[in-house]
């Protein structure tokens, strides 16, 4: 029986034979056997299939638009974001769904010219649902401020208040020159003041917490006043990230240990390669636990490497493991697979649990590619 590696190969084999715009096709063949066939080859296909798959969002039919957008969703490549915004204006639903929503597994990754893209349409959505899923995507992507920022200077001053709002809903400290150099548009003014003096307002709250943490001393009152600090600034959310950020490179270990549980709690994913950061070169062990444990919360699969490297350091090893088994995208492990295999066995019972957790879900894919590719062959 063939397994999902030999389809891998076959798929590559393949490719010489047929070229990547025919394969991109099948992913919506009738037979499963031609469609795990084309899966594979886009996976391992490289900058080949991205821009093949670009193609196919573009030209494609619906079905294949949906298709195609979501194997982007799974390769990750940036190149394709404009294209995926370029969806969300279709006049099917379910291409529009298709395309928000692999921008939205991408939001880590994508580029400021697919913000630019997304945040270009903003003035021009009406309908209030479609503006609604806008919204939350300009709002998940991180480099979506700077265009917002640059489009308070556009000459209408529809774009100008749409630029406005948006920044002031996302209150994000990235936004402060923007807001100070617009006060003179009569348009965004009273927004421009409104929201300066909330962003005014939470660096002030953060940076007093912080500075009474510091000044804390004992080591059991630091640490309640670390979960206190936790408690005080969590309700904040998504407008304190770029300022926690700032603090994860704070003198303080403790401040870096609060910065880093607050940042992993809120989930945004402007934290991960700052928390990657602290995980690789912090010297602190309570510090690269709670950047373990963060990153874990987010379920982003760019730490993998970290984890796996963690996995042989004794405070470290359960919380690399749980971060592990919390990758949102399991597929990504595949290559591991051995690994998780042997650490089923590892005499630490949490380890155990999680690789059995992790090396399940991996059959689990391959069982079922399996058994789909066997039964396309009996038929045959």
């Amino acid at each position: 029986m063939e397994t999902a590696a030999d389809v891998d190969h076959a798929s590559l084999i393949t490719m010489s034979n047929e070229t990547i715009e025919t394969l991109v096709s099948e992913l919506i063949h009738e037979e499963d056997w031609r469609r795990m066939r084309a899966t594979a080859a886009c996976v391992a296909g490289g900058p080949r299939s991205v821009r093949a798959l670009i193609e196919a969002l573009r030209s494609g039919p619906p079905e294949l638009k949906k298709e195609a957008a979501a194997m982007l969703a799974r390769i990750k490549d940036p190149q394709a974001g404009v294209a995926l915004v370029d969806l969300l204006e279709h006049d099917e639903e379910v291409v529009r769904g298709a395309g928000a929503a692999a921008l939205e597994q991408m939001a880590g990754v994508l580029d400021t010219d697919t913000a630019r893209a997304l945040v270009a349409l903003l003035p021009t959505v009406r309908d209030t649902r479609r503006k609604q899923i806008l919204t939350h995507l300009i709002g998940a992507i991180p480099t979506a401020i700077l265009p917002l920022c640059e489009m308070l200077k556009h000459p209408e001053q529809d774009a100008q208040i749409s630029a406005a709002l948006m920044l002031d809903q996302l209150l994000d400290p990235r936004s402060v020159d923007a807001f100070i150099d617009a006060m003179g548009q009569p348009a965004v003014r009273d927004i421009a003041v409104g929201t300066l003096k909330k962003l005014t307002a939470i660096r002030e709250r953060i940076d007093v917490t912080f500075d009474a943490l510091r000044d804390v001393e004992g080591a059991s009152e630091r640490e309640e006043a670390r979960m206190a600090t936790v408690i005080a600034l969590l309700g904040i959310g998504r407008p304190s990230v770029e300022i926690l950020i700032e603090y994860l490179e704070d003198d303080d270990w403790l401040v870096r240990e609060a910065a880093t549980d607050l940042l992993g709690k809120i989930g945004d994913v402007r934290a991960v390669e700052p928390l990657m950061q602290r995980l690789a070169r912090d010297k602190d062990t309570g510090v690269k636990e709670l950047a373990i444990k963060a990153l874990g919360l987010i379920g982003d699969a760019r730490p993998t490497r970290l984890y796996l490297d963690a996995i042989p350091i004794r405070p470290l090893r359960v919380y690399a493991m749980e971060a592990l088994a919390k990758i949102k995208d399991v597929g990504s492990l595949r290559q591991y697979k051995d690994l998780f295999d042997r650490l089923r066995t590892d005499r630490d019972g949490l380890v155990a649990y999680n690789a059995g957790l992790i090396a399940d879900k991996l059959d689990a894919i391959a069982a079922m590619e399996t058994q789909t590719h066997g039964e396309d062959t009996e038929h045959d």
